[in-house]
Parts: structure tokens; sequence; C-alpha cells
């Protein structure tokens, strides 16, 4: 019992399938997890990565309202169960100087491709028309500047030839499952 209270308390935000959500929690009940999720937030109540937060009875709240109102349920929700880290996993709202100001924890993110490189969204389309060799995921501190704060780790594949942009995300889904929990207890 002694080591589960020692556990970094998490809160995830997500807007979409919650795949990050889901291998989080798994890896969260492992003995030699660093972290425990604690609370999901949600912009989206169709959020299908919900349903991950309620199977394993992490309180989960959606805000479907402005960006302004969810950040101050944020703020309240993460300062009552005294999170320790903000994860970013699919959250496609880019939130503001202001709740980064105020929230005096560390937020940090996920992103599919290798910063500073495509930056923003529908990044393994723009990977396989520029033609790149590589590409990978990121995981980094998140600051007022869109996928710009400091990198925390890397994970890298080759683009195939015969790669689209569903066999691309589906090869870099795999490495951001593993570079997200080497992200956490990096930062630990």
């Amino acid at each position: 019992m002694e080591r589960l209270n020692s556990k970094k308390k998490i809160a995830v935000f997500i807007s979409g399938r919650g795949s990050n959500l889901k291998n989080l929690i798994r890896h969260s009940k492992t003995k030699r997890s660093l972290f425990k999720i604690t609370l999901v937030l949600s912009n989206k109540s169709n959020a299908k990565g919900l349903r991950f937060a309620k199977t394993n009875k992490i309180k989960n709240y959606i805000y479907e309202r402005k960006l302004a109102l969810f950040e101050k349920e944020a703020l309240r929700l993460i300062k009552k169960n005294k999170i320790n880290i903000i994860c970013l996993a699919g959250f496609m709202r880019i939130l503001s100087p202001m709740f980064l100001k105020k929230i005096k924890i560390p937020v940090i993110n996920i992103h599919p491709s290798l910063l500073p490189r495509l930056k923003g969204l529908d990044t393994h389309s723009r990977a396989i028309k520029a033609k790149h060799k590589y590409t990978g995921c990121t995981v980094h501190y998140v600051n007022n500047d869109l996928d710009s704060g400091k990198i925390i780790i890397q994970k890298k594949i080759k683009i195939f030839k015969h790669d689209n942009p569903q066999s691309l995300s589906l090869r870099v889904l795999k490495l951001e499952h593993e570079a997200y929990i080497e992200a956490l207890e990096k930062i630990i």
C-alpha cells in the first residue's frame, strides 16, 4: 500500500478515442509504475476514451463549454485531487497562457511527429507528401506556443514507400504508447 500512495497523481485530458489513456492506465496498474491515473477530463461527451476511465473507476469529467470555463473547472479539480502532472493525450484544444501560468505543475503532450518538424495537425499525410525518410513521436512540455515546448523524449521510425497516412499512423501510435510511459517515468 505504501508504494501506491507514493505514486505521482496524473490527470489526463482527452478529446477522442483514448488509446494513449488506455495504455497509461494499463501501465499505471503494474507494480513498477511510478504513477497513478487519478483524473480524466474531456471536452467532448462522445470521447470514446471516457469508457476506459469509467471501466477503471477513475474520476472523469466532461466540460463541453468554452475553453475558459473548461480551464477554470480543470484548475479546481486538479487542486482538489492534488494532481502532480497533466498529460494531454489527443486533447484537441490549445490551453491558454493564463491556464499554463496558473497551473504550477508540469503539463506534457504527445505529438505524432519528430518536433520541431510538422507541428499541428495531419502530420502523417504531410510527412509522406514531403517525402521524409523518418517520422515518429515526441513527448514535450506544453508552453504558450503550439508544439514548441522542451522535448522530453522522441521515438523514430522509417517511412516506407508503401506507407499511407493510416498505416503510418498505426505504426507511430505503437511508438506513442512506449514514449509516453518512458517520458513520464523520466520526469517523475
